[in-house]
């Protein structure tokens, strides 16, 4: 019976194998013209992907997944020649999503002539090569690394977006794959990139760049993307980050400071035990430069005999302890999953609006 199970297995993944060598060799699919929002067109070699068809003409979409179809964000429209709706595509998109003809650019093959819309503000992201200049241990498992463009020479980004770096082939990972990473400079350093990364065990790009990136390597890299951002009123902000969602929050403190914002605001960094805080004496300088901001680290298990006189316990529970002023404040949350959702549900219970809560969850 085992055996017999493992010749069927086998025998179906030679067959998956042969229909994957089938479409993207002996199919000869011709060229394909692409239209882009109704004016901008090129032409490719039908076969491949769409995702990867658009790169190839340097307008990049964001997939955090590599092009997966695990990640859902390489969305766009796909108005004539896409072809049905795959089964891998299903989970990521809404009945609205549906209707619009949204689909993930991964997933959709260029077999012929296609017609799509993506968002505009797509076509001015931009390929940049750069130095790595800079790399800082923060933690056991978490680095700052900073980059130094080259071609082209300066970034124009908002303070809360982030970029893609391309990690090359490298021994244990045959191609090449792209991963997003927020951006922690200020934004006033045009020529300059910094980003914080946490080792993912068995990540391709974390560990290419925990082992294997150098200072005075080229990396590649593109963006910026998302639309997480610093919203411009004058409500009092509460900042509620963890481990490397610790990026955006300090480039936003940079657009703080470098604009001299008065507006009052309170920063919650949840860690679980010493070896995982950091940039305290960063956000110290924070502290004595923006007149109404305060940092409060939280350390949930600051272990016995530790010199820590901060707060304990979860993130939440410093928040459900220190805010009271829920209601006219906006909240701006980076993180795992886990700590934003919980993040949601005490400051919906404090009296936010649900609508005056931003996130960008890391995972």
């Amino acid at each position: 019976m085992i055996l017999a199970i493992v010749v069927v297995s086998a025998i179906g993944a030679g067959l998956a194998a042969v229909l994957v060598f089938a479409d993207r060799v002996i199919a000869n699919y011709g060229p394909c013209e692409i239209t882009v929002n109704g004016d901008k067109k090129f032409t490719v070699d039908g076969g491949g992907d769409l995702l990867e068809a658009l790169r190839s003409q340097k307008i990049f979409i964001p997939s955090a997944c590599g092009g997966r179809a695990t990640c859902g964000t390489c969305k766009l429209k796909a108005l004539e020649g896409a072809g049905p709706l795959l089964p891998t595509e299903e989970p990521f998109l809404d009945q609205k999503e549906r209707l619009e003809n949204v689909r993930l650019s991964c997933q959709v093959k260029v077999r012929n002539d296609l017609r799509i819309e993506i968002p505009e503000a797509l076509l001015a992201v931009r390929e940049f090569t750069c130095v790595c200049t800079r790399i800082r241990e923060l933690t056991y498992d978490i680095k700052e690394f900073q980059f130094e463009l080259q071609q082209p020479g300066r970034i124009d980004f908002v303070p809360g977006q982030y970029i893609q770096i391309l990690t090359p082939v490298y021994e244990g990972s045959k191609e090449e794959v792209y991963r997003a990473y927020s951006l922690a400079s200020d934004p006033e350093k045009k020529n300059i990139i910094e980003t914080i990364i946490r080792l993912v065990p068995g990540g391709i790009c974390t560990t290419y760049c925990f082992e294997h990136l150098k200072q005075g390597d080229t990396v590649k890299l593109n963006g910026p993307y998302g639309e997480f951002r610093l919203s411009d009123t004058d409500a009092p902000v509460i900042f509620i980050a963890g481990g490397s969602g610790m990026a955006p929050i300090k480039c936003i403190l940079h657009q703080m400071r470098n604009s001299g914002s008065k507006r009052p605001a309170k920063y919650f960094f949840g860690v679980n035990e010493p070896r995982d805080m950091f940039m305290l004496d960063e956000m110290k300088r924070f502290e004595q430069e923006l007149d109404h901001f305060e940092f409060m680290p939280v350390m949930a298990r600051p272990g016995d005999g530790a010199k820590w006189d901060g707060e304990t316990g979860l993130v939440t529970e410093a928040v459900e302890r220190n805010i009271k002023n829920a209601a006219e404040s906006e909240a701006y949350l980076c993180g795992s999953p886990g700590m934003i959702d919980a993040s949601i549900k005490v400051l919906k219970q404090l009296g936010m609006p649900e609508d005056k809560i931003y996130y960008d969850k890391f995972s």
